[in-house]
């Protein structure tokens, strides 16, 4: 997600090296590398077994649903975000240290003003079914996930892009005009949703560049893949097999590590971490990381269409009991602003941290006219560690100022069904991203997961005027003007960040912390290899 601190001149840099990390995030980063693989504690038990196949990993996913998909552009739940991590590649990536790297690009590069960007891919390129990857498929591509009929995820960012005069220039040449400056395209290409496919896509039989190609997909359920030997990452991947499983139940997923049914798991609950250490096959794995579980409160709909009321909620948080209760402690404190990585994310110049203030909400909620006290619903559900035992927390705190919680507990098909970003109250899980990719993700009034239906004219403003800002202090200055904004009438309560916790089967080698937020090395299962 970021463009590298601009030079001199305030221009946008040449992308086709690695980006420098700023000092903050570059702290924030080297916490996150010190966290460790830490070792089993004690011996009890087996655990771990040698695998369904040789050279297969089999790894239970948080999630998943009847509702999962292969669609390159359009993946939602942790287990479509798994596939697509590995179905498909993109032109660029996030390293695990939160830089963009080049993947089947081999530059990408703007113009003086951001109003045109030239890609350039790497030669030799092809597809799971050895067709080659060609200027061609970067322009399908592109269109697609613009192509009003499909709309995917990345969309909403490419709004500006003039779709109908993206140029081939060559066989690896694509030039890409936007109606206006554009500083945050490689922020999109690395996303996960932006693989590039071939002309004759189809996702229900999908081809891609990825590491593996699709063997078989039963949603739901499970999907079985083959390691792909014309991958662009030269000796990569270095298994066989992929097999991705899906565990909408916590205890279910862990019970299969420990069990040997799978040889890694995503998102260990915090709650499990001591029993899983107990067994001496069994491997952890903590990033600390820029992802966030929120609660979401809809500004369209009472009680929270009176900012008063979305104030109060922010004051009753305790923040540290949030991170010590939900989390086990394996997280670190928020203020209701994400981007926490982004360059203009600069504590002191940012509002001072949101304490707890029960007297102060009760005042707001008295003004609201909610003086003798005010009943809400709040969805939960086992959508990602921490997220119900949040819920919970929370409900507990609003006792004293006087707000009645009842929690309504859903699964994770019923969460992600039809009822999905129209909940009044409710929780989500969003990884690590810088914050003007971000907003356009979920919080712009177009964006594809607007869950709390925030529509506000200044910040809008805003954002769109950050977004064609070349010059990197200004957008920063102005990023951070609209952190303000959301920060003190926005609709998200952004109480703390998750360390992600993994736990693996000690024959998996090639694992290491990341700070994207996306577990198990950001599902980077082809650097995994299998040590028997």
């Amino acid at each position: 997600m970021p463009p590298t601190p601009a030079d001199s001149e305030h221009r946008v840099p040449p992308a086709a090296a690695a980006q420098t990390a700023p000092s903050r995030r570059s702290v924030l980063m080297a916490g996150a590398a010190g966290a460790v693989v830490v070792p089993a504690l004690s011996a009890c038990g087996g655990g771990g077994s040698s695998g369904a196949g040789s050279g297969r990993l089999r790894v239970g996913v948080a999630g998943g649903s009847a509702e999962d998909t292969l669609d390159a552009h359009k993946p939602t739940d942790n287990t479509d975000i798994a596939r697509a991590h590995n179905l498909y590649a993109g032109l660029c990536y996030f390293e695990t240290d939160y830089s963009i790297q080049m993947a089947l690009a081999e530059s990408i590069e703007p113009n003086e003003d951001a109003t045109v960007w030239t890609i350039r891919l790497k030669p030799g390129l092809t597809f799971h079914d050895g067709s080659p990857v060609t200027a061609d498929s970067v322009v399908f591509t592109l269109r697609r996930v613009t192509d009003p009929e499909i709309l995917g995820i990345g969309a909403p960012q490419l709004a500006t892009m003039d779709r109908d005069n993206i140029e081939r220039v060559d066989d690896r040449t694509v030039r890409v005009p936007f109606a206006e400056p554009y500083v945050t395209l490689l922020d999109l290409l690395a996303e996960y949703s932006m693989g590039i496919v071939p002309e004759d896509y189809d996702p229900d039989n999908p081809v891609g560049a990825g590491p593996f190609r699709l063997v078989e997909f039963t949603p739901g359920q499970r999907s079985l893949f083959e390691r792909f030997p014309g991958f662009w990452q030269e000796g990569h991947p270095r298994i066989e097999e992929l097999e991705i499983i899906n565990f909408p139940d916590e205890t279910a997923r862990v019970n299969a590590l420990l069990g040997g049914q799978v040889d890694a798991i995503s998102q260990l609950p915090p709650s499990q971490i001591e029993v899983v250490r107990a067994n001496p096959n069994i491997e952890t794995l903590e990033s600390e990381s820029g992802m966030w579980t929120p609660f979401t409160m809809r500004v369209d709909k009472a009680p929270f269409d009176d900012v008063r009321v979305r104030q109060a909620f922010r004051l009753i948080v305790d923040r540290r009991q949030m991170v010590d209760q939900a989390l086990a402690g394996y997280g670190s404190v928020g203020n209701d602003i994400y981007g926490r990585f982004d360059p203009a994310y600069v504590e002191d110049e940012l509002p001072d941290q949101r304490e707890r203030d029960i007297a102060e909400a009760k005042r707001l909620l008295a003004e609201a006219g909610h003086g003798d006290g005010l009943e809400v619903q709040l969805v939960t559900g086992p959508i990602t560690p921490g997220a119900v035992a949040a819920a919970q927390v929370f409900k507990e705190q609003a006792r004293a100022a006087g707000v009645t919680v009842n929690l309504k507990q859903t699964n994770s098909t019923e969460y992600y069904g039809e009822n999905y970003l129209q909940w009044t109250f409710a929780q989500d899980f969003w990884a690590t991203r810088n914050y003007l990719s971000q907003a356009a993700q979920g919080s712009l009034p177009d964006a594809p997961f607007n869950e709390t239906h925030w529509a506000d004219e200044e910040w809008v403003e805003i954002v769109n005027e950050a977004r064609r800002t070349v010059d990197e202090e200004e957008r920063n200055r102005l990023i951070r003007r609209a952190m303000e904004i959301e920060h003190e009438r926005g609709g998200y309560i952004i109480w703390g960040f998750v360390n992600t916790l993994d736990a693996f089967h000690r024959k998996v080698k090639g694992l290491e912390p990341s700070v994207t937020g996306h577990p198990l090395t950001s599902y980077g299962f082809h650097r995994v290899r299998i040590e028997e």
